[in-house]
């Protein structure tokens, strides 16, 4: 019996000794390591290392209490005073490597303890307050149950999924009073412009201010159309500002799209959870539009608890590019059929990497035809227009009109085609870009 508690502590002195070389593995890479994630597994590690030495402990406890020492374990008696001493010596070094251990244990795990702090305390947490704006406010305080009765009549639907889409931070009760009090508010200034120019005339000469000395009835035939046009487009682009909003994000995304196909294919090759590799893109931050869909998806994964697929079909509903939409809607596809996510994102970055390149191509050529037509009617048409008025002044034939105001026309003119295409350019890029 004596020689089974001998065997039985010499293995267990060999489970203590493999404890502590892993121990001392953990030890290196928490040390290597800088990832948050990693280092929270190897401190549960080290906890399970820990219980399980202290279960081999009392073990070796028991062992060492069971064994009687004066019981001759040789027929020689000074062998058996050289075991009773080395049986001492055994225990003393399990009792040293023992507190060596709690000594590192603890070591480890006030070490890890500190660099998560320090991590912690470099890391600039910014907390963004969503801050709604007075103007807001006080639209929702005039016009909000206004609003409220013409959505429930269904007449801003459109809207209310554009807002949706273009990630506006508005809900659509907000929006559509702030649509109201805008055209409200508009239709007062252009009324006042209409009572000021019923009575007075804006001149380029000297006076620019004069009263106006024609018939009034006449005169409210020529501006009636202020205080209905105004207000009317105000509405009108107001009404159609979400689905600009949505078409230039969609724009932006289709731009990062197949460069985030080709990234999602290489992660995907190494049998990733298909969660995973969302959580890997919107972490890489080269792709900032990007970023705001995946994370609405981790959202609705980890928050609200959909499963990936009912999420994948969510996001693809209210996503404001119709690839995006494409791409989320054939991985679900994918996912439910059991099909291959390597095969899947290699084919769909292909495919919409060549889509890209038709689109730049395309983007080329139609800015060469722009700069052909900005030539001509910024370049060409202002001279030939001024050589006219000028030969008309000469010849005292048609409109003759002084040399100062032929050239506050011709500036004016070029400043308001400039300001035209420049609008045009940057509604194009936004659509494309």
């Amino acid at each position: 019996m004596t020689e089974e508690f001998l065997v039985n502590i010499k293995e267990t002195i060999f489970k203590e000794r493999k404890i502590s070389d892993e121990f001392n593995s953990l030890l290196t890479l928490s040390e290597k390591t800088k990832d948050e994630q990693e280092r929270k597994l190897i401190a549960m590690q080290a906890e399970r290392l820990r219980n399980s030495l202290k279960k081999i402990n009392d073990e070796l406890l028991k062992n060492l209490e069971q064994i009687n020492i004066g019981t001759p374990l040789i027929k020689e008696p000074t062998i058996k005073k050289v075991e009773v001493k080395s049986n001492a010596k055994k225990t003393d070094k399990i009792e040293q490597t023992n507190i060596e251990l709690e000594e590192k244990i603890s070591e480890l795990d006030r070490e890890i303890l500190n660099r998560l702090k320090k991590e912690k305390e470099k890391k600039i947490t910014e907390k963004v307050e969503k801050k709604t704006s007075q103007y807001t406010k006080i639209s929702n305080s005039l016009f909000s149950n206004t609003a409220t009765s013409l959505i429930r009549q269904k007449r801003f639907q459109n809207v209310g999924k554009d807002l949706i889409k273009a990630n506006l931070n508005s809900d659509l009760i907000s929006y559509v009073s702030i649509i109201i009090s805008t055209t409200v508010l508009s239709f007062a200034i252009s009324f006042f412009i209409f009572i000021f120019l019923l009575f007075f005339n804006i001149g380029p000469a000297l006076p620019i201010i004069t009263r106006v000395t024609e018939n009034f009835g006449l005169r409210i035939l020529e501006i009636f159309w202020i205080p209905i046009i105004v207000p009317l487009g105000t509405f009108l682009f107001m009404n159609y500002y979400p689905t600009l909003e949505r078409k230039s994000l969609g724009g932006k995304i289709d731009l990062e799209l197949p460069f985030a196909a080709i990234h999602m294919s290489a992660i995907s090759g190494s049998l990733i959870d298909p969660t995973k590799i969302f959580s890997i893109i919107s972490s890489t931050k080269e792709y900032p539009n990007l970023e705001k869909e995946f994370n609405k998806l981790l959202n609705e994964i980890n928050i609200y608890g959909y499963d990936l697929v009912t999420a994948l079909k969510d996001l693809a509903l209210n996503s404001p590019s119709q690839k995006l939409a494409e791409l989320l809607n054939g991985l679900a596809t994918t996912i439910t059929s059991g099909g291959d996510l390597y095969d899947f994102f290699e084919k769909r970055s292909q495919s919409l990497l060549f889509d890209y390149r038709l689109e730049k191509e395309k983007n080329t050529k139609s800015a060469e035809t722009f700069m052909d037509i900005y030539i001509s009617v910024v370049i060409a048409a202002p001279m030939i227009f001024m050589l006219l008025l000028m030969m008309m002044k000469i010849s005292g034939l048609g409109v003759s009109l002084s040399t100062t105001l032929i050239t506050i026309l011709v500036v004016g003119g070029v400043t308001i085609i400039n300001a035209f295409f420049l609008i045009f350019l940057q509604i194009k890029q936004s659509s494309t870009a």
